[in-house]
């Protein structure tokens, strides 16, 4: 959001709109999707889009090849939805109109012939061996990696950066499994000098929320998208002028209201025995590691002696002490 819907917010009392469901972000993209990006921007949108959406969607993924050769009237009826369907589906995953959409159908099937994209692996059973379970996982591993950075708006990431580069203090908010990863970049920019603080407890995030002011970043991971415990100290630090980011697997979430730089994740299937959070922690570290080398980059002068001084401290705490 713009630092002219934060005033307008704060001329009502400082408050942000209820947390009620709001229209769909627009795309933040510098232009539609490419055939790489597609699939993952499928896997990552269809939970959260209508059935008959659902059923557009699902249909070109897997037959991308098939639905290239279709026109809007073909697609609709070979998915049994109308034409206005298709199209505000299109919209949905990045395209201006359905002919863009055709032609990243056709890109996709491509790929997809010369073997250059990953195709989707089967569920994990409960009596497959480990050896099957092992593959599986690293398959599934590698198609979330490959989507989450297929996916990723590279001038989202490199102002998320810039941000976090110059910020005062820097506050990271998760829950669960996201409050992991939150921990994971805390400390990855404490060692490199930068003020970094991660709040898994709900209560503490609010109440250090509210002393954030223009100058430092609050940043918050939901892979849902709609998790209260991280959106509410978001909402209270893009209250008070924080400059606010969100790690999320639907930018079409609630989340994203509170959100000056949207990063999108991908996650694999979910299945019985791989839940979600698996599969979206992989996708989320990921994004975690792009903003650490970021700012380590931009910051290189301070943070490579910080980084040296911190392997130095770990050093000399785990070698034997001279009596």
């Amino acid at each position: 959001m713009t630092n002219s819907v934060k005033e307008s917010f704060a001329s009502r009392g400082g408050h942000a709109p209820s947390p009620v469901p709001a229209p769909a972000p627009p795309v933040r993209t510098a232009g539609p999707p490419g055939p790489a990006a597609l699939a993952a921007k499928v896997r990552t949108m269809a939970p959260s889009m209508t059935r008959s959406m659902q059923r557009v969607a699902e249909t070109v993924a897997h037959d991308p090849a098939g639905c290239a050769r279709l026109t809007v009237t073909g697609l609709a009826e070979r998915t049994g939805t109308s034409e206005a369907t298709v199209v505000r589906t299109s919209r949905l995953l990045g395209y201006p109109g359905y002919r863009d959409l055709r032609l990243a159908l056709a890109g996709l099937a491509a790929q997809q012939e010369s073997g250059a994209a990953p195709s989707v692996t089967a569920d994990i059973a409960v009596d497959d061996p480990i050896g099957e379970v092992i593959s599986k996982l690293a398959q599934d591993e590698q198609q979330t990696l490959a989507d989450t950075a297929a996916g990723l708006d590279t001038a989202q990431v490199e102002a998320a950066v810039g941000a976090l580069a110059a910020a005062r203090r820097v506050d990271v908010y998760g829950a669960a499994a996201s409050a992991l990863v939150g921990q994971d970049l805390a400390q990855k920019l404490l060692r490199i000098g930068l003020v970094a603080h991660a709040h898994a407890d709900p209560h503490l995030a609010v109440t250090n929320a509210v002393q954030l002011r223009a100058g430092d970043v609050a940043l918050a991971i939901t892979h849902s998208g709609r998790t209260v415990d991280v959106i509410e100290p978001l909402r209270v630090a893009f209250d008070h002028g924080a400059t606010t980011i969100a790690i999320t697997g639907r930018p079409d979430g609630e989340v994203a209201q509170y959100a000056d730089h949207v990063l999108t994740t991908s996650t694999a299937r979910e299945s019985e025995l791989r839940p979600a959070a698996m599969s979206s922690r992989t996708s989320q570290l990921l994004v975690v590691d792009c903003l650490f080398i970021g700012v380590a980059q931009r910051t290189y002068e301070s943070a490579a002696p910080a980084l040296s001084a911190s392997y130095e401290a770990l050093a000399h705490r785990h070698s034997p002490r001279v009596r």
